[in-house]
This record gives structure tokens, C-alpha cells and sequence, in this order.
């Protein structure tokens, strides 16, 4: 007990500046503040601090000291939280912001397990494409098929994910199978549209990333409708496994130009920075990346 108190008085002394700043936190006098250093310094063999009337400096030995007492403070408090968050109950409501398409088949889903756990949460399930504001908005966790670009917001990856072409058995044995990128200008390319232009479809080509610009006869805003004209054998779509994972499992769907496969568009929960995360958050985030982790989700999950 005395090893840890001189520890956590030495991190305390450096993050306020001073001894006598220290003892009033603590409601003690400075002398035993300048106790507790004597002891931790004579018992490591070490000057940590340089100390005068007027100020105070770490000494080498004493920034890295210190380095490795904050990483220790910092690990002791986490396990303090794991501990009683075990026989804590998670309260309160959430927000949740997720992608229409994602949202409808793999977070929409798994509420009701979710609460049937956590009868003291409630949840509303925003779904929609566009990107929210997470913070302006007061969503509390922002599911996104990529990662944060936002310094406020915190990331936590739940998924992996790519993106493949795919088309149904029956259109490649209509136009044949393409080999190579060149091939798709010779292909029905079912793309997406954003604002009236095309997005265009990332490969990578040795590993440089390329974006094409393909052609077909039919476009649309909504992943949802290529998804089914692939499945229909209309021509090649660019999807993500989230999506057409189940669909490849069960043959409806062929992956093609998989040595071209994407850069990863990994699925992540997003949320505002905070010191103290409420646990009804912590608790989801757990939830979703344990379920997406399960061997046979992808293959399993609904995806018509």
C-alpha cells in the first residue's frame, strides 16, 4: 500500500506542477508529500525529481519513470471498471445510427438479444445513408463501413469487410467469367449512384488502388436494388461481404476478379470522446463485435 501511495503521489506532484498543489488535493500538508518522494526515491536508488523552492523537473530517470507509472495508474483503474461493471446493471436509453442497408439486416436483428440481457436500456435504431453528425445529433453509437475521420469520435473496429464483384451463375455462363480489369468494359456493370454522378469501383492492381468508372445498362442509389439485380443475373455488382457473404455460401452469387480484391472497408462503432463512457454503450459495442465474431455470422446472417 505505502509503494503504490508513493507512486501515485510522484504521477499526482508531476500533473500539478507542484508539492504544495498536491498536498491541497489531497487535504495533506506538502511535507508529507515531500515524504512519500523521499521514500519512493531512496527505495528505487534514483533522483526522479529536481526540486527547488521554485519549481520542479523531471529528471531522465524520472520521465521514464514516470511514462511506466501512468501506463500502470491508467491499467489499475480499467480493471477497477471491468470488476464492478460486472455486477453493475446498464441503464438508460441509446441512439443508435447505423447505414439503411447494414442496419436493416445486421444491427436491427440483434436487439432484441441485446435487451433481452439489458431489460433496463431501451434503443432507438436511426437508419439512414447519409452521415450523422454524431455529437450535433446526440447519437450515441454510430455503426459506419469505414473508420473515423472525425478527431472527436472514437472508433472501434467490429468487423472486417471487402468489397468483391459478384454476379449469379446463371449471367457469367451467358458472358463468360472476366479475368482481368479490362474485361469489365466487356460487361453489364450494375453500379451505384450518388447525387446523379457514378461512383466508381476500387481495385487494387499489384498494390496500387485503381478506380474504374464502369458501364451498364441500369443504375441506382440504393445498394439494396443492385443486390437483387445481381441476384437476378442482370450483370456484375460491386458488393460488400456483408451483403452478399451469405449469398456466395449458398451459391446464388460467384465472386469474380477476387486477385483484385479491394482495400478494406472495415465496419466500426463510432462514438463521442469521453473520460467515462456510459456502460449501456460499452456494453452494445461488446455486443455487436462478439456477434460479428462468431465463425458462421457472415455466412449465416440474412442477407435477402
Amino acid at each position: 500500500m505505502g509503494q503504490f501511495r508513493q507512486i501515485s503521489t510522484f504521477v499526482e506532484v508531476v500533473a500539478r506542477g507542484s508539492l504544495s498543489a498536491a498536498a491541497r488535493a489531497e487535504g495533506i500538508a506538502p511535507a508529507m508529500i515531500g515524504r512519500r518522494l523521499d521514500a519512493l526515491e531512496a527505495r528505487l536508488g534514483v533522483k526522479l525529481l529536481q526540486r527547488t523552492t521554485r519549481r520542479l523537473a523531471l529528471t531522465d530517470e524520472g520521465a521514464a519513470f514516470l511514462e511506466d507509472c501512468q501506463r500502470i495508474l491508467a491499467e489499475l483503474e480499467e480493471a477497477e471498471a471491468a470488476v464492478s461493471e460486472r455486477s453493475a446493471v446498464a441503464t438508460g436509453h441509446l441512439l443508435v445510427s447505423a447505414p439503411a442497408g447494414f442496419g436493416r439486416h445486421h444491427v436491427a436483428p440483434l436487439l432484441p438479444s441485446f435487451l433481452a440481457e439489458h431489460r433496463d436500456v431501451t434503443v432507438n435504431l436511426n437508419l439512414n445513408d447519409r452521415v450523422v453528425d454524431v455529437v450535433a445529433e446526440g447519437v450515441d453509437i454510430a455503426v459506419r463501413i469505414a473508420g473515423p475521420v472525425d478527431s472527436n469520435l472514437v472508433g472501434v473496429k467490429l468487423a472486417d469487410n471487402r468489397r468483391v464483384v459478384v454476379a449469379a451463375p446463371a449471367y457469367l455462363k451467358r458472358h463468360g467469367t472476366p479475368q482481368s480489369l479490362e474485361d469489365l468494359g466487356r460487361h453489364n456493370c450494375l453500379a451505384i449512384s450518388s447525387e446523379g454522378s457514378q461512383r466508381g469501383w476500387t481495385f487494387l492492381e499489384g498494390a496500387r488502388p485503381v478506380t474504374l468508372k464502369v458501364a451498364g445498362n441500369m443504375v441506382c442509389n440504393d445498394g439494396e436494388v443492385l443486390h437483387d439485380w445481381a441476384l437476378a443475373g442482370r450483370g456484375l455488382a460491386w458488393r460488400s461481404m456483408w451483403e452478399v457473404g451469405a449469398d456466395i455460401e449458398a451459391g446464388r452469387l460467384v465472386p469474380v476478379l477476387e486477385r483484385y480484391a479491394a482495400p478494406g472497408n472495415d465496419i466500426h462503432a463510432l462514438f463521442a470522446e469521453r473520460r467515462h463512457l456510459p456502460l449501456r454503450i460499452r456494453l452494445f459495442v461488446d455486443f455487436l463485435r462478439r456477434a460479428y465474431a462468431q465463425p458462421d455470422y457472415w455466412r449465416s446472417a440474412r442477407s435477402e
